[in-house]
């Protein structure tokens, strides 16, 4: 289609990775709606339009995607957590969040998608164009598991898929089938320390995603840092859901892992 694909990118490597698979599948123009402090400036160099702009200005987005003739928009990369607490949202944005009885990111980011909407904008799923980043099952990097991580990496997978239900996070840390952490607002990362540091060595990370999770947005992703955070905390397993999860920076990561003695595997196992 002769229209250009739009890019809502929030931050790390996944809006880059995106724009250079969009290119490679034949994606000839895209225009990106990016954030300032979030959007990494390289993403400049991979798109044919950039409109930067704050967290919370909606309704520029919008007419800006408008303005470009966007009928397909995909959303990509994170928002830190601190930015939603100091939004300064704009008009539009102000009564979209007036209309929200709960506020989390399935909510926030349903209720972006319906406003794209009614300006003839499609929202697809963040894992267009992105198939072959998928974790896929078994073991991805790393040394084999021990009966005992496989057990932990099975009682973990249970846990988050109920915590995920609850919309509270999409993150455990376990060992030996104790809860050390649950992810909450603050990511990831900050999880995978608190947990770390409870079990001190040996401990398993689990990251699903949630039951009837909406791929448009909020795909659960790993990458480097997340290796980087998990070696750092002495966390010797990183367990992702298979085929739900998009690991970036894959050879970058893969790499990280060997060298710091951390295994990477696609559950359920």
């Amino acid at each position: 289609m002769d229209a250009p694909l739009g890019l809502i990118a929030g931050g790390n490597a996944y809006p880059l990775i995106l724009a250079r698979e969009a290119r490679s599948a034949g994606v000839r123009r895209i225009v990106a709606a990016a954030f300032t402090g979030e959007t990494d400036p390289k993403l400049e160099e991979l798109v044919d339009e950039i409109e930067w702009m704050r967290v919370g200005q909606l309704g520029r987005m919008i007419s800006f995607f408008e303005g470009k003739g966007v009928r397909e928009a995909v959303m990509a990369g994170q928002i830190h957590p601190g930015n939603l607490f100091n939004l300064r949202p704009d008009l539009k944005a102000l009564m979209l969040l007036g209309k929200l009885r709960t506020r989390n990111a399935e909510t926030i980011f349903g209720a972006i998608a319906l406003e794209l909407a009614k300006a003839g904008v499609t929202l697809l799923d963040a894992t267009t164009h992105m198939q072959g980043y998928l974790a896929a099952h078994g073991v991805i990097a790393g040394g084999k598991l021990s009966r005992r991580e496989i057990d932990d990496v099975r009682f973990g997978f249970e846990i988050a898929k109920q915590v995920s239900a609850l919309d509270i996070g999409q993150t455990v840390v376990v060992r030996h089938g104790t809860v050390l952490a649950v992810e909450a607002f603050e990511g990831t990362n900050e999880a995978i320390k608190r947990g770390g540091a409870l079990g001190r060595k040996d401990a398993v990370m689990v990251k699903v995603a949630k039951p009837r999770q909406d791929l448009r947005f909020d795909v659960p992703v790993i990458g480097l840092q997340t290796v980087e955070a998990a070696a750092g905390a002495k966390i010797r397993v990183i367990a992702v859901e298979a085929g739900k999860t998009l690991l970036l920076d894959r050879d970058a990561m893969k790499e990280e892992a060997q060298r710091r003695g951390v295994t990477i595997a696609g559950c359920p196992l």
